[in-house]
């Protein structure tokens, strides 16, 4: 690699797992830290200022989503690219909504985890293969099914009944979307209304009648 060295730092609850992948990138890029927690991410990455953030999501006290969230607020020039274990679509999306640049798993082998280092840095986005899958199934299916049933509502409030049939509640919803508590009962009040129903129950009944939400326990 020609120029100066991509400085990355890691960030993995799993101490094997992260000295392990620190040793296999270290002759690719210059790993400047290592740390264990979401709390020490934000301060490392403000202390040292790395290119790329390799975050684990699933970490104690402060997650890898609010993590990623308050090292891109202070400095948007960092690129976050998560490494994990898990690819539903909540922690994806919640993952790109705080302002990551790329999603892998922990699956994913030494080469491809550099070249999404290298592409991240560059500006570029990177998603690995079942990942992409799956957000190409959730935009084609469950956007398009939603837009075809409910033309009336806005794209923000289809997105909140996904949320409502999926079984989340206001507050979940909220930090799911990055909006207040106040937003989403508007968007909430709205969607009633156009859908013609008094209550989150028939919301959720309409939206699953429509295919939106039916993997998940129904929650009053």
């Amino acid at each position: 690699m020609s120029g100066a060295l991509i400085r990355v730092l890691l960030a993995d609850d799993h101490p094997m797992f992260r000295n392990g992948l620190a040793a296999a990138l270290a002759k690719d890029v210059a790993v400047v830290g290592v740390v264990a927690t979401g709390e020490q991410a934000v301060s490392q990455s403000a202390s040292l200022l790395p290119d790329v953030v390799l975050m684990d999501l699933r970490m104690p006290a402060v997650n890898g989503i609010e993590a990623t969230r308050q090292i891109v607020a202070a400095n948007p020039r960092i690129a976050i690219l998560v490494l994990t274990m898990f690819d539903d679509d909540d922690s994806v999306f919640a993952a790109m909504r705080a302002g990551a640049r790329g999603y892998l798993l922990k699956e994913s082998d030494e080469e491809e985890i550099l070249r999404a280092i290298q592409t991240v840095h560059a500006g570029g986005a990177v998603f690995g293969a079942a990942v992409a899958r799956r957000m190409v199934s959730f935009f084609s299916v469950t956007r398009d099914g939603l837009a075809s049933a409910f033309p009336s509502l806005t794209v923000r409030e289809r997105e909140v009944l996904e949320l409502i049939a999926r079984g989340r509640s206001n507050d979940e919803i909220a930090q799911h979307l990055s909006l207040s508590e106040k937003t989403v009962r508007n968007n909430i009040s709205n969607i009633f209304a156009k859908l013609q129903v008094a209550d989150r129950s028939q919301a959720i009944v309409r939206a699953r009648e429509a295919g939106v939400g039916t993997d998940t326990t129904l929650r009053s």
